[in-house]
C-alpha cells in the first residue's frame, strides 16, 4: 500500500525544472570577437614598440595597449567595455538624427493600411483576413504576417499539483507544435495588466441583476459606476508570426501575395487552436483590427484604457491608435500619458524550481507592466548542427585551458551538461525553443516609475530571476514587451 501511494505521488505530483545557462561562450577562451580584436591591437602595439625602440617606444605606447586591456577586460554593468561601444555608437547615431523623438504629424493623413507606430514599426501594414476577420500584421522587413489570439485560463497557481503538472505538459506540447511546423518565426506570449473599466461588473449586473428601480438596485447601479474602473485586470494574448521566407512555396500554392499568406497563416492558426483546446486553455477567438488598435492605444496612452473599453464606439481605427508623441531616453521612454521602462530578463533560475516561480512577478498588485515570452523555435537540422558546434567549441576550450594549466570551474562543466542535455532532448524528438523574457513597467510620472521597476526587480528577485533595464534601445524594446506584435529586439 505504501509503495502505491509513493508511485501515485510521484505520477502526479508537481516535479521541478531547470534552466539552461545563458551561453557566455566566446571564439578564444571565452574572449568575444571584440575583446579578440582589442587585445590584439595592443599586443601588437607592444610588439613593435619592443622591436622598433626598446622600452622608451614602450612607454609612449602605454596608452594604446593599457586602453586595449581596459576595453577588453573591465565590466561595466554585466558587459565589458568593448562590448558598450556598438550601443553607444547607435545611441548616438539616432539622437543626432533625432530619431528618438516622434511627434505624429496630425494634418497629414497616413497611408491606408499603415499602423501609426513609430519608429522601425511604422513599416508594419494591416492586412485584415477576410474569411477569419481576424487582424494580420505584416512586417516588409521581417518578412512576417502575425495573427494574434486572445486566451483565458483558470488561475494556475490555486490548481492542485498534479493538475499543474498536467497542464505544464500539455502546454508543452503547445510549444512543440510550433517546432514542427516549420514555418513559424515567433510565438509571443503576452500578459498584461490593465486598469478595469469596470465592464466585467456591467455585464454581470446585466445577466444577474434586477433594475427595477428600488433604493437597493439604485446603489448597486451607483457602486459599479464608481468603483469598476478602480479595479485591475489581466489580459493574455498569443502572437503567431508566420514565416514568409520559409513558407514561400505554399505562399505561391495559394495564389500568392498577401492572399496566399492569409491561407498559409489560416492553416497555422488552426493548428494551434487545436493545440491550445488540448491543454484545456479558453481561446475568447482571433484578435480583429478594432481590438488590435485598443490594445496599442491603451499601451502608450494608459490613462484611457478604461475608457476605450467602456465605450466601445470609440478608438477602433489602426490609422489613429499610435501614440500622438514618443520622448526616448538612455533609460525609458515618455508616451502620451505615462513613461515607460523595459526590463530583460537576463538570468532565469539556475536550481530547479517549480513550474509556477513566475508568481511573484505576475501577481503583483498596484503595478500596470506587461510580460513578454518570445519563443522562437529552432529546426531540428539546424538545432543538431548548433548543438555539435557548442559541444565542440567546450571541448577545445576545455583542452586549450588544460594546456594552459587552467582549473575547470563550475560554471563551464554545468555548461556542457546542459549541451548535453539538450542533444538528449532533441534525440528523443523534442522541439528546441529560443525564449526572450521582456517586462515592460508602466506609470504616469518618473518618480512612480522608478517606485515600479523596484518593485518588479524586487518581485523578480523572489521568483528568482536576474532581470536588468534595456538602455540605448527602450522604443525598440518596448514595441516588443509592451505590444503583441511578435518583434524582436
Amino acid at each position: 500500500m505504501s509503495s502505491q501511494q509513493s508511485t501515485s505521488g510521484a505520477e502526479f505530483g508537481l516535479r521541478a525544472v531547470q534552466f539552461s545557462r545563458l551561453t557566455r561562450r566566446g571564439i578564444l577562451l571565452g574572449l568575444s570577437l571584440p575583446q579578440l580584436i582589442v587585445l590584439a591591437t595592443g599586443v601588437l602595439s607592444i610588439v613593435g614598440a619592443l622591436y622598433a625602440g626598446g622600452g622608451i617606444l614602450l612607454a609612449w605606447t602605454a596608452p594604446i595597449w593599457l586602453l586595449c586591456a581596459a576595453l577588453a577586460w573591465t565590466p561595466v554593468g554585466g558587459r565589458k567595455l568593448i562590448e558598450w561601444v556598438p550601443v553607444t555608437f547607435r545611441w548616438v547615431a539616432r539622437t543626432q538624427k533625432r530619431q528618438t523623438v516622434f511627434r505624429r504629424r496630425v494634418v497629414k493623413p497616413r497611408p491606408a493600411g499603415t499602423l501609426a507606430l513609430p519608429g522601425d514599426a511604422a513599416a508594419l501594414r494591416e492586412w485584415e483576413d477576410p474569411e477569419t476577420g481576424a487582424a494580420m500584421v505584416h512586417d516588409p522587413h521581417q518578412q512576417t504576417l502575425t495573427a494574434i489570439v486572445g486566451v483565458s485560463h483558470p488561475a494556475f497557481v490555486l490548481l492542485d499539483p498534479g493538475e499543474q503538472e498536467r497542464r505544464v505538459a500539455t502546454w508543452g506540447r503547445v510549444l512543440a507544435t510550433t517546432c514542427r511546423s516549420g514555418r513559424i518565426a515567433r510565438l509571443q506570449v503576452c500578459e498584461r495588466t490593465l486598469p478595469d473599466g469596470g465592464s466585467g461588473l456591467v455585464e454581470w449586473w446585466q445577466r444577474h441583476g434586477h433594475d427595477d428601480g428600488s433604493w437597493t438596485s439604485t446603489v448597486y447601479r451607483e457602486l459599479i459606476d464608481r468603483a469598476g474602473p478602480a479595479g485591475e485586470r489581466h489580459a493574455t494574448t498569443i502572437s503567431l508570426a508566420l514565416d514568409l521566407k520559409a513558407a514561400a512555396r505554399q505562399v505561391r500554392t495559394n495564389g500568392g501575395g498577401m492572399k496566399g499568406a492569409a491561407a498559409v497563416l489560416r492553416q497555422e492558426m488552426t493548428t494551434l487552436v487545436t493545440a491550445l483546446r488540448a491543454a484545456e486553455l479558453t481561446v475568447t477567438g482571433w484578435l480583429t483590427p478594432a481590438q488590435v488598435a485598443v490594445i496599442l492605444r491603451s499601451a502608450y496612452d494608459p490613462a484611457t484604457a478604461a475608457i476605450l473599453e467602456r465605450h466601445t464606439d470609440i478608438g477602433r481605427t489602426l490609422a489613429t491608435a499610435g501614440p500622438v508623441a514618443v520622448t526616448e531616453s538612455w533609460g525609458r521612454l515618455r508616451s502620451d500619458s505615462a513613461h515607460h521602462a523595459v526590463l530583460w530578463v537576463s538570468e532565469w533560475p539556475r536550481s530547479q524550481v517549480y513550474p509556477g516561480f513566475l508568481a511573484p512577478v505576475l501577481l503583483s498588485s498596484g503595478i500596470q507592466r506587461a510580460f513578454s515570452l518570445v519563443f522562437t523555435p529552432i529546426r531540428s537540422d539546424q538545432a543538431a548542427r548548433d548543438i555539435r558546434r557548442k559541444k565542440t567549441e567546450l571541448i577545445s576550450d576545455a583542452a586549450q585551458r588544460q594546456k594552459m594549466g587552467q582549473i575547470e570551474d563550475a560554471s563551464q562543466t554545468a555548461e556542457y551538461g546542459d549541451v548535453l542535455q539538450q542533444e538528449a532532448d532533441l534525440t528523443a524528438g523534442h522541439g528546441v525553443l529560443r525564449y526572450t523574457g521582456l517586462i515592460s513597467v508602466s506609470a504616469p510620472t518618473p518618480e512612480e516609475l522608478d517606485t515600479a521597476v523596484a518593485a518588479i526587480e524586487q518581485a523578480a528577485i523572489q521568483a528568482p530571476c536576474e532581470t536588468r533595464r534595456l538602455v540605448g534601445q527602450q522604443a525598440q524594446a518596448f514595441t516588443v514587451a509592451a505590444l503583441p506584435l511578435c518583434r524582436t529586439v
